[in-house]
């Protein structure tokens, strides 16, 4: 393995992963460092396998064509211009090393393209992938709904359903296509679903052939309620509220199947679904479960209050990939979402910096505040300090709280701009599906038969 050269002397400070903690932790370090960054007393590595920041709050929005999607990422080289910026996939974390093993970006096409990254203070904020279950079927047909990329994917195969349906005479290739499952009652999969739903309802009225009444929406949760983190009441609401919309939310119910795209639930009832959308949870980066770090049985590293690694020295993290004590209720751990984590980024960005200085670190203490969620346009529910909203009201609310936390004043412009603009035209119905197979056209035009 080839090394990265650093200054000599030079304190090496390497953060895996640039999501809400890996990012918000250098941004705080590059800012309250700059002078020691400048004299290069101090080297900050940041390793992500993409040159951007997901704000995944606004997945919702960019599938449903609200916003473009560059909009809702954050380039990590803009951002952090005093810090090296890594792309590339962390394959191991050594400590016993002191060192970071990554397959860069263009490796598989280099000999001895691997890279060993040495650390003096090492920030583990690989964040989590989607939790799956060995459903038959699901592996094949199923789509997550975490990335950029999966949201644009999603409403391209959405808007595809719609013209297959309009296209197709075979009754029951129709109501296949029309028909749309997403497992998981929590904010990706309900916020995923009301976006979708109501984009695909406002696109009917330029299919002629096509009755918004024929697609079927289905919510299906294994619990008693959707929306935990709004509340038992506002939870009650939200499941009446996608009723009143004509979409069946199915509780206390699993899917046990969905081979060849033919779902199969645990209340006995079977159809077949053109699209199947996988929220059901996640699950700490498998890289943190084999490193020779301490985890819980979750797969989590175990964290202090003053989120360094348990008995491991200059070792630190947050966000999903941690079980970070809850101060404020004994013996509870913090929630995986992006409040918390842009709160523990702060926390942990200081606490390296007492390191650095001999001072005392500070526990993480926040109290959450509440949580919002956007059903749709016009559409929301909200539960903030305890006071309840719903509707538009909480729909203004999810926005303005979302936009105040995007990063960089040029991303907030560009959103605010594509509101805007939404406001005065009608969104855009054009399905690029071709985007995931780009080369099939000029296969094509080689008298080559595409194999995807």
């Amino acid at each position: 393995m080839s090394a990265v050269s650093i200054p000599d002397g030079a304190k090496r400070i390497v953060i895996v992963g640039g999501g809400y903690v890996g990012m918000y932790t250098a941004l705080r370090l590059q800012r309250r460092l700059r002078a020691r960054l400048r004299r290069h007393e101090i080297v900050i590595t940041v390793i992500n396998p993409h040159s951007y920041m997901t704000y995944q709050p606004f997945l919702p929005e960019a599938a449903a064509g609200n916003l473009e999607p560059r909009h809702v990422v954050a380039p990590l080289r803009k951002m952090l211009r005093r810090c090296r910026i890594v792309i590339g996939n962390v394959t191991e974390i050594s400590h016993a090393r002191r060192c970071v093993s990554v397959c860069p970006a263009g490796a598989e096409t280099v000999p001895n393209g691997m890279v060993e990254l040495p650390y003096d203070y090492l920030v583990v904020a690989a964040g989590s992938i989607s939790r799956t279950l060995p459903i038959p079927g699901l592996a094949e047909c199923g789509i997550g709904f975490k990335t950029v990329e999966e949201a644009i994917y999603l409403r391209n195969h959405v808007l595809r359903q719609l013209d297959i349906a309009a296209s197709v005479r075979d009754p029951r290739a129709r109501q296949r296509a029309l028909t749309f499952v997403f497992v998981g009652g929590g904010f990706a999969g309900v916020e995923a679903l009301g976006e979708l739903e109501d984009m695909a309802r406002d696109a009917c009225r330029w299919y002629p052939s096509l009755d918004p009444r024929e697609m079927r929406w289905i919510l299906v949760e294994a619990t008693d309620r959707i929306l935990p983190e709004v509340g038992p009441e506002m939870g009650r609401w939200t499941i009446e509220a996608l009723r009143r919309r004509g979409i069946e939310v199915r509780l206390k119910t699993l899917l046990k199947s969905a081979e060849d795209r033919h779902i199969v639930l645990s209340d006995g009832e079977e159809f077949d679904a053109g699209t199947l959308v996988w929220t059901a949870g996640v699950k700490p980066h498998p890289v943190v479960r084999d490193s020779d770090l301490p985890v819980d049985d979750k797969g989590r590293l175990k964290a202090t209050a003053e989120l360094t690694v348990e008995g491991v020295p200059h070792v630190y993290t947050a966000g999903d990939n941690a079980a970070v004590p809850d101060l404020t209720s004994v013996g509870d751990y913090t929630a995986p979402n992006a409040q918390h984590a842009v709160r523990q980024a702060k926390r942990l960005a200081d606490n390296i910096i007492a390191d650095l200085r001999g001072a005392p670190r500070k526990p993480y203490i926040h109290k959450y505040v509440g949580s919002v969620a956007g059903l749709g346009l016009h559409k929301g529910v909200a539960n903030v300090y305890g006071i309840k909203l719903k509707g538009r009201l909480a729909w203004f609310l999810h926005r303005t709280y979302h936009l105040s936390r995007m990063p960089t004043v040029n991303r907030k412009i560009r959103i605010t701009g594509d509101w805007t603009l939404a406001a005065f035209f009608r969104r855009e119905i054009v399905s690029l599906g071709a985007l995931q197979a780009p080369r099939k056209e000029f296969e094509l035009a080689a008298g080559r038969r595409h194999t995807e």
